[in-house]
This record gives structure tokens, C-alpha cells and sequence, in this order.
């Protein structure tokens, strides 16, 4: 593939030079008609989240995850930065998770100072779909224990900071546990490929090769 693979993000619609996974927020799934051409992932993120009707959101949710173009479900998972109760936040993950299950799709996950709820959930349910946090940028120890129970990664605009915890453990994640993506970001797709490169002291060809390779595989593409 010529084009670079945007795992992740939220800019619609996607430049000609990449083949991106646009994510469609539960409060934009109208839209749904408009974008269904493309690549998607859907699913109810932690911050967007109606405690008291969260069912409803999933059915909406469900109602459209079973289209060929739906890639992923999520993005979803936990947060601890916000106030809803991360008892109520796993509860809405699981379901999310289930569905996926269902559907045999992966799951794109959301986490900010919760991975070691994320990785209890994983060793007590053991999902059988792949899982992928997105936007990792967090310390070698967190990504070596997810690592090991078979999480992938997406790394981001955080690569372009040489200090950043994704800097540091970019070269310890195997290369065949890797995405990149932009997110919410206006920097180009490309220039997050060039600083990963630079930093892996591979060619951008040879990192955009590995990156569909693993496209193919969590994908079955």
C-alpha cells in the first residue's frame, strides 16, 4: 500500500495520501450515512457517556457496528480523569466489549490512569478479539504488562516530543504491535510516520509496510 494507515482519528474527511479509520462518536452517529463509505469505529467513549440511558446508546450502537465498513468498536474504556464512577465506566466497557465479541471485531480502548482495572478486566474475561489502546503515551512498565497479556498499540502526535513516555518505549514495542494515528490532532498523518522512523531507524516504507501487515492481521484484511 502507497498510502499511510491512520489508525485513529476524529479529522474527516481523510487526505488522498492516507487510508484512515475515521472514529464516529456516539453524539455524531447520525452523521452515520454521510461517512459509512469509510472506514469506521463506533462506540460510546467514557467522556460522552449517558449514565442513566447508556443502554440506549449501545442499541444505537448496535445498530450500525454490524456494517462491513465498521472496522472496530469504540473508541471506549476507562477514564479516571472524569466523574463518572469507574465502576459504572467498566460496566458500559464490558457491554462494548461484548458486542465486539458478538461481532468479531476488535475494540479500540480509551485509558487514562486506569490500566490496572484494564488489565484485571483482561486476565479475569479473556476476550478473544484483538485490543488496541489508542494513543498510548504512557511509562515502559505499563506497556511491557499490556504487552504481555496481548495488547496492541497506537501511538500518536506524542512521538513528535523526543521526551514523551511513547518516545521512550516506541522501540521496545514490537513492531508487530504497532499503529499510528493523529486522533483528534491537526498534524499530518505523515509527519508522525517520519518522526516513528527516524526514532526506529527504519525507512517510512519499510514502517508503512509493517503497519498494513498489521492492519491485515487484527483485521483479517
Amino acid at each position: 500500500m502507497t498510502q499511510f494507515l491512520n489508525f485513529h482519528t476524529h479529522n474527516f474527511p481523510p487526505t488522498p495520501d492516507e487510508k484512515s479509520i475515521y472514529n464516529l462518536l456516539i453524539q455524531d452517529i447520525g452523521r452515520f450515512g454521510e461517512v459509512e463509505n469509510n472506514w469506521l469505529s463506533v462506540g460510546i467513549h467514557p467522556w460522552y457517556t449517558h449514565p442513566e440511558d447508556w443502554q440506549s446508546q449501545l442499541t444505537v450502537v448496535e445498530q450500525v457496528a454490524g456494517h462491513k465498513n465498521v472496522l472496530a468498536i469504540g473508541e471506549c474504556g476507562l477514564d479516571r480523569g472524569i466523574l463518572l464512577p469507574l465502576e459504572t465506566q467498566l460496566t458500559i466497557f464490558k457491554a462494548q466489549v461484548t458486542l465486539a465479541e458478538q461481532l468479531q471485531k476488535p475494540v479500540v480502548i480509551h485509558c487514562v490512569r486506569a490500566f490496572n482495572e484494564l488489565l484485571q478486566w483482561k486476565k479475569q474475561i479473556k476476550p478473544s478479539v484483538p485490543l488496541i489502546v489508542h494513543g498510548f503515551n504512557n511509562k515502559p512498565e505499563i506497556m511491557q504488562q499490556l504487552l504481555a497479556h496481548g495488547f496492541y498499540f497506537s501511538l500518536g502526535v506524542a512521538l513528535l516530543k523526543p521526551e514523551s513516555n511513547a518516545a521512550k518505549v516506541l522501540k521496545t514495542i514490537p513492531l508487530t504491535r504497532l499503529f499510528l494515528e493523529n486522533d483528534d490532532r491537526d498534524t499530518p498523518i505523515e509527519k508522525i510516520y517520519e518522526a516513528a522512523a527516524v526514532q526506529l531507524e527504519i525507512p517510512i516504507s519499510a514502517l508503512k509496510n509493517q503497519i498494513w501487515t498489521n492492519f491485515a492481521t487484527v483485521f483479517n484484511q
